[in-house]
């Protein structure tokens, strides 16, 4: 047998799953729903071990040996034989919202679980379970075990703040349950000792182990599922005069209808389209960290291809395959399935944005657009006015090579008009100073204002044909536009508008970059060719090389590699099951049957070609329908109940670890972007303020110098995409030997993680000099003196030696030197019983007698006991008013 032991974040409950290994196609888990201490675990796996020793008492061969230490279970998977486990064994945290983190996988391990006595080979296995690792799950896979990350921040906020009341009915049930999504921001009722947590059901179409936990769900307690994304997620800190803002991008990929360029394209047959992705921006204030306390705001747009049947023909080896309309769609049926969803998650009004051709010698995206606004004029007819789509169709590719026009005043324009319309959320009413002196455009704003603050009603959808390069640009800038309010909404500008070239526009769009980039190499096999420095035309020329490269990349990977991608995915996904006798994954000459449902059996419910929208959705409007309180969405919420005096009720202890000992590696294990550090120039006298606009060669990632190719920098992006992985929390060791390994490990990637260094030859040492270093006079104002003072010598002196004693020598160096070298600075033993601690017993200085007679005489003073005034202090305070007034 296998036995799972699960703790929670302090190590001070557990949880015991049993696996059996005797059955060899079937999984058999026992979860026994009881809460362990930690000594009753000890307990439980001492009475394990000695019962499965061969021989009672002999300590050499072990009855319950560790076979893994990991964090958390992806899920479980079987092809044509038994089951297999999949472990995350490293991971990396990626951002913190609200004091709940956010990790992203590095490393997992796939455990079969039969025995080798009843394992049933198959010799097409290793076939899928190589297809099956395909899917990379360290390359931009995230969890979080606090923090619902298929859901939207204003969807959790909202739930967590929905009156009690109203769920009274689901607080009767009793279930013995101990920890919660949301367990740490509980709803207390009126003078008991009694607190409610809330937490909701996942959100599927962004969660991507669903399958993979489907066998389990039912049986297992719901702490042991941990739901995990896929698409990115990017932190940065933009400091205003010191105070931290923290900007937070997470893009959900759809699991549905999920695949590669060329061969996902347009929607199915139950309106899920490709390339979905949802993008949030988090605004909050991290300086308080409580979402019940602090000030945090969202805006929310999504991306996804064309909702119409089409494809292009991959087989002609052509870089622009033609585009065709599989399906006549007369009544707009897909469309139809595909924005009901929309309405359901977003409310109204969905607001498209259509970046394809609308001119071309030879029609090619123009078909698309055509069907699009057939469709939408369609379905708008059934609508009530003030909830019809709203169609925005802009030539992007036109306006580019416009000389005349400017594509980003262009996008400014539509960015503005989108957010009045849809709003924002946040979780604060208006600031005191926005309702004295209001802004023009503040009133102007759309959304739902509530008395705990603003909901977002309503999304921009914005597609091309590829959802890749053109949208990454317009998302970019929708959200510039929405930064600006949420900065304005939180009191941090004066007017809701941001210009290019600050501080803080540069660091929001290295973000957006790395969020693109991400999202491109999942779908298209390469990086962003146009960026938004190529639509600014500021781009430089060597830019141009690298789109090609990058063009190229895109057509090899869409012709050679996307087949085995898109195999790997149906499998990951659950969308192909490997079945005895039937054909397999790589004999199949099309997926189309897979993601199309309705090819194999016909719907017992037609839906209405007019009635087209989800019953109870316009009811709302424009509220969001999941959002509301209603019946169907109560039953998704499961409401806990905890004593207030429960140590995870408490999200200060659960997230500073009051009871632990810190080490620097965990504490400082988030290395973001930050605005002043990065960005900000290093000159003294300029305006410290991130919403100051910047010359180009004033930024902070200039300074290195940009004057000649030699003295190219080699610049570290330090959010999510592209940075260096830095220490990796890994599974803990039994064996002296592997931690030892794992340090050195770590050191290695600290060394790596260090500041942008700069690649040029020898001889230009003079000038790195030149350009980093500053006199003293131009930094401080003032020329510091050559020569310090013997006294300041003496201090430094002292302070070196106290650090070499602490960090180079071992105890038994330590106590030989003090005898010696530190008689005279200060006595250092160590009270310690572990070398790798630096505590040590300090000898209190000598304080002569007078100055303990001051120290006395000023805490008498404190408490009111006025010494009796001698007469040197009569001479003195008469001096005094002599000189003061005479």
């Amino acid at each position: 047998r296998y036995f799972l032991v699960g703790s929670n974040p302090a190590e001070t409950k557990y949880r015991v799953l049993k696996i059996d290994r005797t059955e060899p196609k079937d999984l058999v888990i026992i979860d026994d729903k009881h809460v362990y201490t930690q000594q009753e675990v000890r307990e439980l796996l001492g009475r394990l071990d000695l019962g499965n020793r061969t021989k009672i008492g002999q300590k050499g061969s072990s009855g319950l040996s560790r076979a893994v230490s990991a964090f958390g279970v992806v899920g479980f998977v079987r092809f044509l034989e038994g089951y297999y486990i999949v472990l995350i064994t490293k991971r990396r945290k990626m951002a913190d919202i609200g004091g709940h983190a956010i990790y992203k996988i590095e490393d997992t391990n796939m455990i079969y679980i039969p025995n080798d006595s009843v394992r049933v080979t198959h010799p097409d296995e290793a076939r899928y379970l190589r297809i099956f690792q395909n899917v990379d799950l360290s390359s931009n896979f995230y969890f979080s075990y606090s923090y619902d990350l298929s859901h939207s921040l204003q969807y959790n906020l909202t739930v967590l703040r929905m009156p009690l009341e109203i769920l009274k009915p689901e607080t009767t049930q009793t279930r013995q349950e101990s920890f919660d999504i949301f367990e740490d921001e509980g709803l207390s009722t009126q003078g008991g000792s009694c607190v409610f947590g809330i937490c909701s059901k996942p959100y599927e179409k962004y969660v991507w182990n669903a399958k993979l936990l489907e066998v389990v769900k039912n049986t297992v307690h719901r702490d042991w599922l941990l739901y995990i994304i896929h698409g990115f997620c990017g932190q940065s800190k933009l400091l205003i005069y010191g105070r931290p803002i923290y900007v937070t991008l997470i893009a959900r990929r759809s699991s549905k209808f999920a695949g590669t360029r060329f061969l996902k394209r347009g929607a199915n047959c139950e309106g899920d389209v490709a390339n979905e992705v949802e993008t949030e921006q988090i605004l909050y204030d991290a300086s308080v960290m409580s979402f019940s306390a602090g000030s945090y705001s969202s805006y929310v747009q999504v991306r996804g291809s064309v909702p119409l049947y089409w494809s292009q023909d991959i087989s002609t080896m052509m870089p622009k395959p033609p585009i065709t309309l599989d399906q006549a769609d007369p009544f707009a049926h897909v469309a139809a399935l595909h924005f009901d969803q929309m309405l359901q998650r977003f409310g109204s009004p969905i607001i498209i944005l259509n970046l394809v051709k609308e001119r071309e010698k030879r029609k090619h995206e123009r078909i698309l657009s055509e069907e699009l606004v057939a469709a939408v004029t369609y379905l708008n007819q059934f609508l009530p006015p003030e909830h019809a789509i709203i169609y925005i169709p802009w030539d992007m590719a036109k306006y580019t090579k416009s000389k005349l026009c400017n594509v980003l005043d262009r996008l400014n324009v539509i960015a503005e008009s989108v957010v009045k319309k849809t709003g924002f959320f946040v979780n604060r009413p208006d600031s005191y100073c926005s309702i004295l002196r209001p802004d023009e455009k503040w009133n102007e704003l759309g959304g739902c204002v509530v008395s705990t603050g603003r909901l977002q009603t309503g999304v921009l959808r914005t597609n091309c044909v590829d959802c890749l390069d053109r949208t990454n640009t317009a998302q970019f800038m929708v959200g510039k536009c929405a930064l600006a309010y949420q900065l304005y909404s939180l009191g941090l500008i004066d007017k809701p508008n941001l210009q290019f070239d600050t501080d803080a526009v540069r660091l929001f769009e290295e973000l957006y970059e790395d969020h693109g980039d991400t999202l491109s190499l999942q779908y298209g096999g390469s990086q962003l060719v146009h960026r938004v420095k190529t639509y600014r035309k500021i781009a430089p020329w060597t830019q141009h090389s690298k789109d090609i490269m990058q063009t190229l990349s895109r057509y090899y990977s869409n012709a050679f590699s996307d087949a085995d991608r898109q195999d790997s995915i149906n499998l990951f996904l659950g969308v192909f099951k490997p079945t005895e006798g039937k054909p397999h994954l790589w004999e199949l000459p099309t997926d189309f049957y897979l993601h199309h449902k309705n090819t194999l059996s016909l719907s017992q419910t037609r839906r209405s070609y007019t009635f087209w929208w989800t019953t109870g959705v316009l009811k709302h409007l424009p509220l969001p329908f999941d959002e509301v309180t209603c019946a169907e969405n109560r039953r998704k919420l499961i409401v806990k109940r905890f004593h207030k005096c429960e140590e995870e009720i408490d999200i200060h202890s659960e997230f500073f670890r009051p009871y632990e000992l810190s080490s620097f590696d965990e504490t400082f294990c988030l290395a973001m972007t930050n605005s002043t550090r990065d960005f900000m120039p290093k000159n003294v006298g300029i305006d410290p303020s991130p919403f100051t606009v910047r010359k180009p060669d004033e930024t902070g990632k200039s300074v290195l110098g940009n004057k000649s190719n030699r003295e190219e920098t080699v610049l570290q992006r330090k959010t999510a995409a592209s940075a260096p992985p830095p220490p990796s929390e890994e599974a803990v060791s039994s064996s002296s030997e592997d931690d030892s390994g794992t340090d050195k490990e770590e050191e290695g990637a600290v060394s790596q993680r260090s500041t942008p260094v700069k690649v040029t030859d020898t001889g230009d040492n003079t000038k790195i000099t030149e350009n980093v270093v500053q006199s003293t006079k131009d930094v401080y104002g003032v020329n510091l003196s050559d020569v310090p003072s013997e006294d300041d010598l003496t201090i430094y002196a002292r302070f070196v030696q106290l650090g070499q004693s602490q960090h180079k020598q071992d105890k038994s160096s330590q106590q030989f030197c003090s005898k010696h070298q530190l008689d005279r600075v200060i006595n250092l033993v160590p009270i310690s019983s572990f070398s790798q601690d630096n505590i040590y017993e300090v000898q209190p200085p000598r304080v002569d007698r007078k100055s303990v007679e001051i120290f006395h005489a000023h805490m008498q003073a404190g408490r009111g006991n006025m010494q009796p005034l001698g007469k040197d202090d009569f001479l003195m305070y008469r001096e005094y008013i002599r000189n003061r007034y005479m």
